[in-house]
């Protein structure tokens, strides 16, 4: 056998890996009970959110292509789940926006996130607990 297939294969093998890993992590990660349909509430808020995050160049790099990743995860075609699999189709998509927005909020801290956020105060509360990072003193309506 060529090296050429023998590279084609190994290349096919991480594929492959790589996918079954997302899918446990999907499982893991997933939120859980009415958190999904939050989720999908916030959705205007989320993607101005990250809009404004992307644009700021105070945050630390690693910020900005999490969110660039993030943002080409969203335009693929492709997802881990086809679109036709019944709640998985759609959920996938929710589920990897919250993962990474959860390492955003961890990296660049939740003040610039607060800062930034373009929706009310009970929004955020929601994007908190759906990220499942502590609001702390800067959660809205806390006195510091």
């Amino acid at each position: 056998m060529s090296w050429y297939w023998e590279l084609l294969i190994g290349i096919a093998i991480g594929v492959a890996a790589l996918w079954v890993t997302l899918v446990v992590t999907l499982i893991i990660v997933r939120p859980r009970g009415g958190l999904l349909r939050e989720a999908l509430r916030l959705l205007p808020d989320v993607l101005r959110l990250v809009r404004r995050l992307g644009s700021d160049r105070s945050l630390p790099r690693g910020v900005h292509v999490r969110l660039w990743l993030l943002l080409a995860y969203l335009a693929l075609p492709v997802d881990l789940f086809p679109d036709f699999v019944p709640v998985l189709g759609y959920a996938d998509d929710a589920i990897v926006v919250v993962f990474v927005l959860r390492s955003v909020v961890r990296r660049s801290g939740l003040a610039a996130v607060r800062r930034h956020w373009p929706g009310t105060d009970d929004g955020f509360v929601t994007f908190t607990r759906l990220t499942r990072v502590s609001a702390g003193p800067d959660a809205p309506n806390s006195t510091a």
